[in-house]
């Protein structure tokens, strides 16, 4: 910004000859604008701190990269051999799971829902045990396996793993059946729950974690998987490593990063988020219009002024650069009141959450924030903007041209 017009403009605002009613409207102004964007970084940080919370949460139970075949559901396990997993450079883990659909009855209680079978070295790959409420996830007692039950699925069926209780698991029968002998339509095999896990809704109301062995037995599919967990190391490029499976595996699986796994429900919170932002920037813009009468009253008031400077030489370029200066001044600020006291309470519940939810959850207890430096970023952008436009359309309107050139001596 020239510092002429800079000088003139904080000269306006500042002096002390020149409060009046016009500097409380402008106070008023500024005001109107810091609350929207206070609003603006608070609500974009606990959107951030949800969005991340639900990412960590996933990473809990989707692993890094999963394969799955493209044709069919299932494939032999030789044919992907964890070995030549661990060759390529990034891979730190490989592990087989099989899934399917099944019936669960426990006691008097049935439900539907995802039998997802998985093999010893599944839980290196993808901490489900940090998921555990009740009992401890182990899927093998012995000889005996053992259930990792979904909160949801535990609810529906009324599960408890302190009962010695089992939960039989019903699916149908693949290959030829009679239809004079109703039982040969399913199969049906017991296993008893030894841990009740909890993600969201969707997730634990349909899962039930058992061995590997128990569900390809269960299933007819003997050597089988229908997908392969991968773990990637810590600093290694999911995409590269998807590249480097993909020139082995070819067009015959598909290979998906975490986003990709959940890549519409990943594009959802993205809109929700871009929504919120252009709810609060119309609550700014809005806000903004205050800004127009602090500057309508400022030109009105200030014209002997202005006429005084015309008569010295100023042109019509030089008067609208003071006011739009002016009216930049009130913005920024009310604008930079605003985004250092919505970073200080955002900061605030971040680092000692006073603002509590209601209810209670096993995962937190206050709002969970996360302050991005872009969301800063995109918020200063969006203000300069503003009141650079409103400012400019102010003083083009009440400063035209014409009435300078008719003014000058």
């Amino acid at each position: 910004m020239p510092r002429l017009p800079l000088f003139f403009a904080r000269h306006y605002l500042f002096s002390k000859k020149s409060h009046s009613v016009i500097n409380i409207v402008s106070g008023v102004s500024a005001f109107s604008v810091a609350i929207p964007v206070m609003a603006m970084v608070i609500l974009l940080s606990v959107f951030n701190g949800f969005e991340g919370l639900i990412k960590s949460m996933y990473r809990s139970f989707d692993p890094d990269i999963r394969i799955t075949p493209v044709r069919g559901k299932v494939f032999p396990i030789d044919s992907l051999p964890r070995e030549r997993f661990l060759a390529i450079d990034g891979v730190r883990d490989a592990a087989y799971a099989l899934e399917d659909n099944a019936v669960f009855e426990y006691r008097d209680r049935q439900a539907f829902g995802t039998m997802c079978g998985v093999d010893s070295l599944y839980r290196q790959v993808v901490p489900l045990d940090s998921l555990r409420t009740e009992g401890v996830f182990q899927l093998q007692f012995g000889d005996f396996p053992e259930a990792y039950v979904g909160q949801g699925m535990a609810y529906a069926l009324g599960i408890r793993v302190n009962l010695n209780s089992p939960i039989s698991v019903y699916v149908p029968r693949r290959g030829r059946v009679s239809p004079l002998l109703p039982y040969s339509f399913y199969k049906k095999q017991n296993i008893f729950p030894s841990g009740v896990f909890a993600l969201e809704a969707e997730v634990d109301g349909k899962y039930v974690i058992v061995p590997l062995h128990f569900a390809q037995e269960l299933l007819d599919y003997p050597g089988q998987a229908s997908s392969v967990a991968i773990r990637l190391e810590a600093d290694a490029s999911p995409q590269r490593v998807q590249q480097q499976i993909g020139q082995w595996l070819g067009d015959d699986y598909k290979i998906q990063s975490r986003y990709q796994q959940k890549e519409s429900f990943y594009r959802i919170m993205m809109y929700e988020k871009w929504g919120i932002y252009f709810i609060i920037l119309l609550v700014l813009v809005i806000a903004s219009f205050s800004l127009i009468g602090s500057l309508v009253m400022l030109i009105i008031e200030k014209r002997k002024d202005s006429q005084t400077l015309v008569t010295m030489g100023a042109d019509t370029k030089l008067l609208r650069k003071i006011f739009v200066a002016e009216g930049m001044l009130i913005y920024l600020i009310g604008a930079g009141g605003g985004l250092l006291l919505g970073v200080a309470l955002a900061l605030a519940q971040q680092h000692f959450g006073f603002l509590k939810l209601s209810g209670e959850t096993f995962l937190i207890d206050a709002y969970p924030v996360e302050v991005h430096p872009s969301d800063l970023a995109w918020v200063i952008v969006t203000f300069v903007s503003v009141s650079y436009l409103i400012s400019v359309l102010t003083v083009r309107a009440m400063i035209p041209k014409k009435e300078i050139s008719q003014n000058r001596p």
